[in-house]
């Protein structure tokens, strides 16, 4: 089987490693929210005929592998995940938006987008362990 996928008039195989954080990087994606966000980005995705290779949410950012086709934008698929899930999270948490620091924007400004080539795997492998290895370091940072 081709890792290649098919339209009309195109054969491509456009996958992407997208990274974005919450507005001031606040560890808050835990939780009802981090449920939210998941579901939110599964779905989104979906609609624009995206497909979530891996996925990752943290307290305080978000990894998303997505494979794409070329007729969708990076640009335009962040913006519409950012902007959707911030509009769900505040409709279902009013709370949120009350506070000075949070405004009408949950996510903060810009992402990280890298194209993912020859190093799948490893990249892959990245996604998934990298939480496990961010607390196996904060472990060591504590020494009593």
């Amino acid at each position: 089987m081709s890792r290649f996928r098919k339209l009309s008039h195109v054969l491509w195989h456009c996958q992407y490693h997208l990274v974005w954080v919450p507005k001031y990087r606040y560890k808050i994606l835990d939780g009802k929210l981090h449920n939210e966000v998941e579901r939110c980005i599964r779905v989104f995705c979906e609609q624009k005929n995206c497909e979530v290779v891996e996925l990752n949410i943290q307290e305080d950012h978000v990894h998303l592998i997505v494979m794409m086709p070329p007729k969708v934008s990076v640009s335009d698929l962040i913006g519409c995940l950012k902007g959707r899930t911030a509009i769900r999270i505040f409709k279902q948490n009013p709370k949120l938006k009350t506070k000075l620091y949070w405004g009408n924007h949950f996510w903060a400004p810009g992402y990280c987008v890298d194209t993912i080539g020859l190093d799948e795997d490893m990249i892959r492998k990245y996604v998934r362990y990298q939480e496990k290895k961010e607390r196996e370091a904060e472990q060591l940072g504590f020494k009593f």
